[in-house]
């Protein structure tokens, strides 16, 4: 409740305590990592997940509650697929994509939904094309299809799509990139002009998310990320 408020750092310090009171319990160190994320403190991030990821190992998965139940109420993640997912993040944007690779090709082997399917296989193509494997690329986004049944990942869903050129960009969006609220959609179509080498254009969409007010999104850090990269 804290950290959707979107007091992190508070909320770091309640995930903090109670990893003292219990110290081998994955969820924890699954949320803490995902908040300093939030605040852009990878190495910690990493750690932590890394740490939830050994965790984990031979032990059942379990369903996570929402936090913001979707519209249906039906629940679509679970600690092993969060724990693989944020830990792929980290490495994606700390910029190390071989192990983002791995992380993410664990995810996609708990995904047990079509949002979770989706939602792992949209950064799996994403760092297989900067990794310049194009055609494991189009392996992995290959199942996807129209008729999924999708529950809440939809901006993940269309951007595959538009990947797989189903779909065009100008319909992923309602008005204009520079008018969007989404920005994981408006990063999915940055980083496609990024890997087809269109860095002019991706460079201006990146800087036009980071005009928006998405702070913690992870679009926004992901632009922050590239840019950052970019400068140098």
């Amino acid at each position: 409740r804290t950290a959707y408020l979107g007091k992190y750092r508070e909320a770091i310090k309640i995930y903090t305590n109670g990893i003292t009171h219990h110290p081998e319990d994955a969820r924890n160190y699954r949320h803490r990592g995902h908040r300093y994320i939030s605040i852009r403190e990878l190495p910690k991030a990493i750690d932590d997940l890394e740490y939830g990821a050994k965790l984990i190992e031979g032990t059942e998965d379990e369903i996570e509650p929402d936090g913001l139940p979707n519209n249906r109420n039906i629940p679509v993640s679970s600690l092993h697929s969060n724990i693989w997912y944020h830990l792929g993040l980290a490495y994606y944007l700390d910029n190390n994509m071989e192990q983002a690779l791995l992380a993410y090709q664990k995810c996609r082997k708990v995904s047990n939904n079509p949002d979770n399917v989706v939602s792992s296989s949209h950064w799996l193509y994403m760092i297989l094309r900067r990794l310049g494997r194009e055609k494991a690329a189009e392996l992995v986004i290959e199942p996807i299809n129209k008729d999924m049944d999708i529950i809440e990942n939809f901006a993940y869903h269309k951007l595959l799509l538009f990947y797989k050129g189903e779909i065009a960009s100008d319909s992923l969006i309602d008005g204009t990139i520079e008018n969007s609220s989404n920005a994981a959609i408006v990063y999915g179509i940055g980083n496609w002009y990024y890997y087809n080498g269109q860095l002019n254009e991706a460079n201006r969409i990146y800087r036009q998310i980071l005009r928006s007010d998405q702070w913690a999104s992870f679009g926004y850090i992901a632009a922050e990320a590239d840019l950052s990269r970019m400068k140098k």
